[in-house]
């Protein structure tokens, strides 16, 4: 088989990540219609990251964020977005790009893609099934941070 120089993983990255980017946007113009919300899991230590050093010390590997009823200041970019929630009833600001996201999840609608990084320059993607996904998962305090585990694959 010859070696892929057109690099196509790469591209499917970008497309669909791209998608997140457009129901960002929706979310930050039109507000989430329905029932509509977001499940979001990303490195945080993933370049171009920002997020308090006391987030980073919960979370030193990946976290999620919901984005539903209470996040403010959504801000969305071609590289990436940045939004403000509370965590225990402290304000954040996090700086997400869209190479650190781990994982995209509505679950109104069990939509869900996935990204599994097999080296740290070598994101591969695998779409979640639907049958996959679970909505059984209890937001932490605030309803800002819960696992995955029961949509992710193993």
């Amino acid at each position: 088989m010859a070696e892929d120089q057109m690099h196509y993983d790469e591209m499917a990255q970008e497309a669909l990540r791209g998608v997140i980017r457009k129901a960002l946007e929706v979310a930050k113009t039109k507000g989430l219609p329905g029932e509509h919300h977001f499940y979001i899991s990303f490195r945080t230590g993933a370049p171009g990251v920002s997020v308090s050093e006391k987030l980073r010390s919960q979370y030193p590997e990946e976290m999620t964020i919901v984005l539903q009823h209470q996040f403010w200041n959504l801000d969305v970019r071609e590289d990436g977005f940045s939004v403000d929630l509370t965590f225990n009833k402290i304000p954040e600001t996090l700086v997400v790009p869209y190479s650190a996201v781990h994982a995209f999840f509505d679950p109104s609608v069990q939509f869900g893609l996935q990204f599994e990084v097999k080296k740290p320059d070598t994101p591969v993607i695998a779409p979640v099934a639907a049958s996959a996904a679970s909505t059984d998962t209890e937001p932490k305090p605030d309803g800002a941070v819960v696992s995955l585990d029961a949509f992710r694959k193993k």
